[in-house]
């Protein structure tokens, strides 16, 4: 009994102690010293380089294949006006499909059936441009061709690593003050770096603002205000407290 008492005790003081507070942990390392873990978050707001816009058309018809007809034939339309606006063909994609019967549920009796009045499509493709002052006027243009489901406008970047770059040095610069402050508060003499990992990544997400459609009389465009977008990332640390 003895035996295995003593030997209950070595695993205890064995085994590392965690205290966390606040996100970040000191983890006791009896050899060589604690590990503190924490991380640092940073987030750069800029200007949008680039845009998105959803818009597509709805169409009804006594047959499913008459329907189909119809909404090809204007989603023709609706692309050649984007195409016309100068968005590559790259840049357009279609973002959804829907085809489903459509019934007239009014003025019928309890327990009759509701009255079957035909097909409708709708088909939606988005378009991206980086030529954010023309957002209004190339939804003006889709709705002027036909469009009838706008979509957006989704704002980003188009190279958000770089956008980046900058905010790692300042979350590392972070990181040192905040190591250096627990070792000083806990009573060590420094902080020495073991590891850095990144993670955490978050660029804009929709949904985003909707446009104000105002189709004024002096043909105005529609306004577009891009604002800025948000892009974060997170450098998750750990350091070892040194005496």
């Amino acid at each position: 009994m003895l035996i295995a008492l003593a030997a209950g005790l070595m695993t205890a003081a064995a085994t590392p102690a965690i205290a966390q507070q606040g996100g970040s942990s000191v983890t006791t390392a009896t050899a060589q010293g604690p590990i503190l873990s924490f991380g640092v978050t940073k987030e750069v707001r800029s200007r949008p380089d680039e845009a998105t816009i959803g818009a597509g058309v709805t169409t009804t018809a006594p047959t499913a294949v008459e329907a189909m007809r119809l909404n090809a034939a204007a989603m023709d339309k609706l692309i050649a006006a984007a195409k016309a606006r100068g968005i590559k063909t790259e840049d357009i994609q279609t973002s959804g499909i829907n085809l489903s019967p459509q019934y007239d549920y009014s003025e019928r009796a309890p327990g009759q059936q509701p009255r079957f009045i035909g097909y409708q499509v709708s088909n939606t493709v988005r378009a991206t441009t980086g030529k954010i002052a023309d957002i209004g006027p190339l939804l003006d243009a889709l709705v002027a061709a036909g469009g009838t489901n706008v979509e957006g406008p989704w704002f980003g970047m188009k190279d958000s690593d770089a956008v980046l770059a900058g905010a790692r040095g300042e979350a590392i610069k972070a990181a040192e003050a905040k190591a250096a402050d627990y070792a000083r508060l806990a009573g060590f003499r420094g902080a020495e770096l073991v590891s850095i990992s990144e993670g955490g990544f978050s660029g804009p997400q929709p949904p985003m603002p909707m446009v104000r459609m105002e189709m004024a009389a002096d043909a105005k465009s529609t306004p577009v205000e891009p604002g800025r977008v948000s892009n974060s990332l997170t450098l998750n640390f750990q350091y070892r407290l040194v005496r």
